[in-house]
């Protein structure tokens, strides 16, 4: 069997039938055959990509969480591990406080937002037609038809949420292991890469680490002052100027911080939900919400944010606004998330490819010159 076997492999058996003579087609192939290897790359990164992203949020997390033991690094001489897990319980401490807080205190009203939401809309539409605008009462239903629509939209979404704590619970424990020792994937990445790039990669990382703690540290910063200031502003203040408190104070509070995590297009949904409950408690303090709208956002964009994330990365409201409407179409509320974190690092990389041009270019000149 054995003297048969090498028979076989020294035996001519001529042509292949799946060879191409002519060297033309042969190349033509083999052109094609590298266009067919790239549209399969971009099908395979189209079909990955919410697994990718799914793992770039785990990294924004483990941002998140590696800034807050820094922090602590300044003041406690500990081991990381310790210093990660007094972060994570601090989280942890946070979200359950937040989550009875939610539950004991605004749930009634969280049930009643939509119907006053529903029902301010309904007055405006009515104040429409009193002003000679064409509304008659089958378009005005068609409106509320749709605004209801939106707002089983906006439950869907919600129970989407929900039903995605199997993506938030893996993007938490790969974020976490991440966090815990991330030079060992640093290490591991860069393994990978060619003895000659492992410098600038690690250049690299070390800048998007810093430019996204800062970009995050600004967000969290901003949440938690956008909160704070809207109750106060809300439920202490405006008693003192006489328009009395705003109905749902604390529920508002706690939807401008959360939405304050999406620049832009957060301010504006906050905002609107804003006025329209306090025109639901009278013309001044509809307008009294407008001005509060107004005044916070302003704190927030020209004090708060640009101390922190606007000096590291400076990113065009257009673009992010853009960014995110793409991001948001493509991936859903996830895409929308990591919108603005993502876009600071394809600039942070476009800005390291340009000093890398710029370092090679110089480098050629010397040689040049020499």
């Amino acid at each position: 069997m054995a003297d048969e076997s090498q028979d076989n492999s020294s035996r001519d058996l001529g042509t292949s039938p799946s060879r191409i003579n002519n060297p033309r087609i042969r190349h033509e192939m083999s052109r094609a055959m590298v266009w067919v290897a790239v549209v399969g790359t971009v099908v395979l990164a189209v079909w990955i990509a919410r697994p990718l992203l799914v793992i770039f949020g785990a990294m924004v997390f483990a941002s998140m969480i590696d800034g807050g033991a820094r922090l602590l690094g300044r003041a406690l001489d500990i081991r990381r591990s310790v210093r990660v897990a007094i972060v994570l319980a601090a989280t942890v401490a946070f979200l359950v406080w937040l989550g009875y807080f939610a539950g004991s205190t605004i749930s009634q009203e969280a049930a009643q937002f939509p119907a006053i939401i529903e029902r301010q809309l309904g007055e405006m539409f009515a104040w429409a037609r009193a002003q000679g605008f064409q509304i008659d009462q089958s378009q005005l239903q068609n409106y509320l038809g749709n605004i209801g629509s939106g707002i089983s939209t906006v439950t869907k979404a919600l129970g989407g949420i929900l039903g995605g704590a199997a993506t938030m619970l893996l993007i938490v424990v790969i974020g976490v292991y991440v966090a815990i020792d991330p030079q060992l994937y640093e290490r591991g990445v860069a393994w990978m890469l060619p003895r000659e790039q492992r410098a600038r990669f690690y250049v690299t990382t070390a800048r998007m680490g810093q430019t996204m703690r800062r970009l995050m540290a600004g967000r969290l910063l901003g949440m938690v002052v956008e909160a704070v200031f809207t109750y106060v502003m809300l439920a202490v203040v405006a008693p003192l100027v006489g328009i009395g408190v705003v109905p749902m104070a604390a529920l508002l509070a706690i939807l401008t911080g959360l939405l304050a995590f999406v620049p832009n297009l957060g301010a504006i949904i906050s905002g609107a939900l804003m006025v329209l409950v306090g025109f639901s408690g009278g013309v001044e303090m509809g307008i009294y919400t407008i001005l509060v709208y107004f005044f916070v956002q302003n704190f927030d964009g020209y004090i708060v944010i640009p101390m922190i994330a606007k000096k590291t990365v400076d990113l065009a409201p257009a673009l992010v606004l853009a960014f995110q409407l793409i991001m948001g179409i493509l991936f859903g509320i996830l895409g929308l998330f990591l919108a603005d974190p993502l876009l600071a690092m394809i600039k942070v990389a476009l800005e390291r490819r340009a000093e890398q041009a710029d370092e090679n270019q110089g480098e050629e000149g010397v040689g040049n010159g020499a």
